[in-house]
């Protein structure tokens, strides 16, 4: 992956970017019906704004997202599965990666467009941003889609009008969708029940401690960008952290993240530095450049610099809440977690 595209993938697919599709409202619901001439229940799901008609059982699905594909993998759904999107840009858990071992690529590190997208016939696509159905981009447009007869879903933290204000438990209104959708409920609510348990026991571990300053940043190059809301805040404020940067802040006023200046970040002088990357040598870059441009910084100075997974903070995704326990634990390395 280059690094213009690591950084427009980053900043602007992982946050829905403003030149996304701007929907109207955001939020998730399900209604069902059984048709007269099959056992299958026809779905309908409120999504990002819109209504999507889900006839009958979805049989070829493609993860937009190698965090979608994971999802659909742990809902037990790869006999379903006819693509998968972004494959080289994150590995998937080595635990399921086999499941997925004869599904086809779709793509490379970045989304398939239309043409590679439809002509593996999907019914279903699950994407973690409305950024991946960009048309200006040769994506396939969730109009498009809807003329090829397939159905468009988005992670409900990758709405347009919610990525301002998402939160990890987002997630779970995703896996009831998809229980639904798919037939596999119970499945889903395992996951949702075991997700719970997992925030649950980090903030029994971290209850009445003090709070580190904590500030978020995406570097790339010599370019700062500082992370003040939506998922990646809520991510942070459930690990334990205080948040250096907020929503409250002028500059996140109309986006969550804001290009800052070394000297403003070195001024809040915070005691953590949690940054995403997409890969090792991306992490080592970074490292290497808050170490020559921080040195004195409480977080460089004390080596409190915490990496996690750009991917992890995708919206709909199980590392949304993996991320927030990697972090909580970083932050509190003398907790004692279950």
């Amino acid at each position: 992956m280059t690094s213009r595209t690591r950084t427009t993938r980053v900043l602007a697919a992982v946050t829905v970017g403003m030149g996304a599709l701007a929907l109207s409202a955001c939020g998730s619901g399900v209604t069902t019906a059984t048709g007269p001439a099959s056992s299958e229940q026809a779905i309908t799901i409120e999504n990002c704004g819109r209504t999507i008609e889900i006839p009958a059982t979805p049989t070829a699905v493609v993860g937009m997202h190698p965090s979608q594909t994971e999802l659909l993998l742990r809902l037990g759904l790869a006999d379903s599965l006819v693509g998968q999107a972004q494959a080289t840009a994150q590995e998937l858990p080595a635990d399921i990666a086999e499941f997925a071992g004869d599904v086809p690529v779709v793509g490379g590190d970045t989304p398939p467009s239309r043409e590679e997208l439809l002509a593996v016939e999907p019914d279903f696509v699950y994407s973690p941003t409305t950024y991946e159905f960009t048309a200006e981009q040769g994506f396939a447009s969730i109009e498009q889609l809807d003329e090829a007869g397939v159905a468009a879903y988005t992670a409900t933290g990758g709405c347009f009008d919610r990525r301002m204000e998402g939160t990890v438990t987002d997630l779970f209104t995703d896996l009831e969708n998809l229980g639904a959708i798919f037939q596999v409920s119970d499945e889903a609510d395992a996951l949702i029940e075991s997700a719970e348990a997992e925030l649950d026991s980090v903030a029994a571990a971290i209850e009445g401690r003090d709070r580190p300053r904590v500030a978020q940043v995406f570097v790339e190059g010599t370019t700062l960008t500082a992370i003040g809301a939506g998922i990646e805040f809520d991510i942070l404020q459930r690990a334990g952290a205080d948040n250096v940067f907020s929503p409250k802040d002028p500059m996140f006023a109309d986006f969550f993240a804001a290009e800052i200046t070394p000297e403003s970040l070195a001024a809040e002088a915070p005691d953590v530095l949690v940054f995403a990357v997409s890969d090792p040598a991306h992490e080592a870059a970074v490292r290497d450049h808050l170490a020559k441009t921080f040195p004195e910084m409480p977080a460089v100075r004390d080596d409190r610099l915490i990496a996690v997974s750009s991917t992890d903070m995708f919206p709909g995704t199980l590392g949304n809440v993996s991320v927030v326990r990697q972090i909580a634990e970083a932050l509190y390395p003398d907790a004692v977690f279950d």
